[in-house]
């Protein structure tokens, strides 16, 4: 790829979430804040919402990370469960042995049991559900069931719902009632603005092991910025592909013209108008190259 020639030790921009490139962005800061203070003061349901692509799942990992040792986790990352098959994903996240469990009677009270055992060990039982937007409307009562576990002190479980808008939409309907009244805490996750998408992009360069001279210049941040609306994933995306181009020709410094190829070879950005075909066909041509040039590099070629 192009890490020898930006010497790079590792690719800046991956969509992969992956906490050692975490940049605490104010509206990550404010959830993480929010997470803590509903975990404290001993809150049994709290909900994050954001668009896609900005972040929910990198911030529920570095929730994972970072959540005081007295909580014991256990972390859901897919949501499209039956009620069976979510009371055992929790199970097992939380070291239940299920092999010898027969039914869901059983399940149940053996996850019960483990909620139990975990309080007398002077911890509390945090379930973090990612992409809880879909959730199935039997799974969303199931949690709400297992959110009434409690002592007469504190409750033996806290769950946070990680989801895009469409979890809010869910939530208003008149059969979630119950469950709305439940969640004590929420916020909701922004895009960047233009200042946050310099210091991320730099962030992440860092990271990455880049110690030249800047080569996103602030003109280019400022297109980047509106091109990608501020989505930490188009961002990545974008800024990705530029550095590509320009490898594949040699240069390091990026261009206006390097961004408007990438926009236009990627989904759901704001398109630059003045892009014709030759330079949408031109797009394809520059990935290519630059693709070959890495394979000969590897070898490939041998």
């Amino acid at each position: 790829m192009y890490l020898y020639h930006y010497g790079l030790r590792e690719l800046p921009f991956t969509i992969t979430p992956n906490t050692q490139f975490y940049y605490d962005l104010k509206s990550h800061h404010e959830a993480f804040e929010v997470v803590l203070t509903a975990l404290k003061t001993g809150e049994g349901f709290i909900k994050i919402t954001g668009e896609v692509g900005t972040g929910k799942t990198l911030l529920c990992r570095r929730l994972l990370n970072d959540i005081p040792d007295f909580f014991k986790t256990a972390y859901i990352p897919d949501s499209y469960l039956n009620p069976a098959e979510l009371r055992l994903a929790i199970a097992q996240e939380l070291a239940v042995e299920t092999e010898q469990l027969t039914n869901q009677q059983q399940l149940a009270r053996a996850l019960q049991q483990r909620l139990l055992d975990v309080n007398k060990s002077g911890q509390a039982v945090v379930i973090l559900i990612d992409e809880a937007q879909a959730l199935p409307e039997e799974s969303l009562e199931a949690l709400r069931l297992l959110s009434n576990l409690e002592t007469e002190r504190r409750k033996l479980v806290h769950i946070i719902l990680l989801g895009q808008p469409e979890l809010d939409e869910r939530l208003a309907q008149k059969a979630f009632r119950q469950l709305r009244q439940r969640i004590s805490f929420s916020h909701k996750l922004t895009a960047m603005n233009v200042d946050e998408t310099a210091a991320y992009i730099a962030h992440r360069m860092d990271v990455a092991g880049y110690e030249g001279p800047p080569i996103f210049d602030w003109k280019l941040v400022k297109r980047l910025h509106q091109s990608s609306r501020g989505v930490p994933r188009l961002i990545n995306m974008l800024c990705h592909k530029m550095l590509l181009l320009a490898y594949g020709e040699g240069r390091r410094q990026l261009s206006l013209q390097d961004l408007k190829l990438a926009v236009n070879d990627t989904e759901d950005t704001e398109q630059f108008r003045s892009l014709g075909l030759p330079a949408a066909l031109s797009v394809c041509v520059f990935f290519l190259a630059a693709a070959a040039v890495s394979y000969w590099q590897m070898g490939g070629l041998q």
